[in-house]
């Protein structure tokens, strides 16, 4: 169960102001349609996370205890850093037109979600839990979590939430989990 709580908090914090979120309130103003978009978002979504959780399980399974608890731990601070860096979005390329509100999310947010942040903490993740089904489950319901306001209350919700305090409270998250890990690598030597 730790697995999931660590892994539901971590994404749907990491997540406020994200570039996939911002994609969220781009694809939602544009098409106004949030049942389709959340079904892309949910299957983008799970896709890219299974891929990454798959990858970090692959890879953790090669590295002792010590090892992969220091390197998700490193990877957890280094995503604190990068989480003070509030992500942009360029709207001219977001969705494209002639295709179906949720074919067009689907595809999109795949693309956006390769090499972001929660990607990669999913990833470090599955490394560091046995069960990668509970880590996905939990990533991806914190991509949700996060991504759902955005779609059905779009800008006006975006406005009103403290960007800022959001970023700094994700990397505290983030670089308390990297301590944690840290100091669990240290326990393992």
């Amino acid at each position: 169960m730790e697995a999931f709580l660590i892994s539901l908090s971590t994404v749907a914090i990491a997540e406020m102001g994200d570039r996939t979120q911002l994609l969220a309130l781009v694809l939602a103003a544009h098409y106004r349609k949030p049942w389709p978009i959340l079904g892309g978002i949910l299957c983008a979504t799970l896709a890219n996370h299974a891929v990454a959780g798959f990858i970090g399980a692959h890879l953790g399974s090669y590295l002792t205890a010590s090892r992969l608890d220091l390197i998700v731990g490193i990877s957890m601070v280094l995503m604190a850093l990068w989480t003070l860096k509030p992500d942009t979005l360029d709207e001219s390329g977001a969705a494209p037109r002639r295709a179906s509100t949720f074919v067009a999310t689907l595809i999109a947010f795949f693309i956006a979600e390769i090499g972001d942040k929660t990607q990669i903490a999913t990833l470090a993740l599955a490394a560091a839990y046995s069960s990668l089904v509970l880590v996905v489950a939990g990533t991806t319901l914190g991509m949700m979590l996060a991504n759902a306001p955005v779609v059905f209350l779009g800008d006006m919700f975006s406005k009103r939430l403290p960007l800022r305090a959001i970023h700094i409270g994700a990397s505290l998250l983030f670089l308390a989990l990297g301590i944690l890990f840290i100091w669990r690598s240290i326990g393992h030597a």
